[in-house]
């Protein structure tokens, strides 16, 4: 058997370093769902600029999915579920940062207006708190939320679409849109997420509301 070189002992501790510092970047009891289920499509938007804002937000230098361990295990249980009655899941959003949280209130407060049009063209900017559509605080950022949909499937809306047919018992959308909204609902709280009645798409599990939050950036 031939010995291992100075510089493979070298490589082999720099990667174990390595993997020790990525790991160590999560908070305490999270995960990142690739490890865990690289088949979950991730379409993270607000680490690029299709989103509300019209550019990356702040916290999200990668665009990863990341969850608390047993948030992440109850979704791909949803994941296999789904996929059992032939569809699959598509992620939006998971945790959040708190700085990301605070850049959405800036936001809200500021002129920019430039995506209106696409994402709230019924409603006032600075109504928006008032309404529900942004929180001041959020449960993604205790790492137990997430936003999602279903591939090839039609919401009746876009994800964070700001507006009342955004809400999920809205009758204004077609029936083939409520039927999803209440497929994907019943799936969902069938292992431990619910609903957020303003959003079709936002799922707390089950302890949210007590969790701790964090403000960890994702890379």
């Amino acid at each position: 058997m031939t010995s291992k070189t100075t510089r493979d002992i070298v490589a082999a501790a720099g990667a174990c370093v390595a993997c020790t510092a990525a790991a160590a970047a999560l908070p305490l009891g999270f995960v990142r769902l690739a490890d865990l289920a690289p088949q979950i499509v991730q379409d993270m938007r607000y680490a690029g600029a299709d989103n509300f804002t019209g550019r990356p937000v702040p916290g999200y230098k990668a665009a990863q999915c990341w969850l608390r361990e047993d948030a992440a295990k109850a979704l791909i249980a949803v994941q296999g579920e789904a996929k059992r009655q032939g569809f699959e899941l598509i992620l939006y959003d998971c945790y959040r940062p708190r700085r990301a949280v605070a850049a959405f209130i800036d936001w809200a407060k500021g002129p920019d207006e430039s995506m209106k049009a696409q994402y709230y063209p019924h409603e006032n900017k600075r109504d928006l708190f008032a309404r529900g559509y942004i929180a001041e605080k959020s449960s993604h950022s205790t790492g137990l939320a997430v936003d999602l949909g279903v591939l090839g499937w039609d919401f009746g809306t876009p994800f964070d679409f700001f507006d009342e047919r955004s809400w999920t018992a809205n009758k204004d959308v077609s029936s083939e849109a409520q039927e999803h909204r209440r497929r994907l609902e019943t799936l969902m709280r069938s292992h431990g997420f619910h609903n957020l009645p303003t959003e079709w798409w936002h799922f707390a599990f089950t302890g949210a509301g007590a969790a701790p939050s964090f403000d960890i950036e994702i890379e």
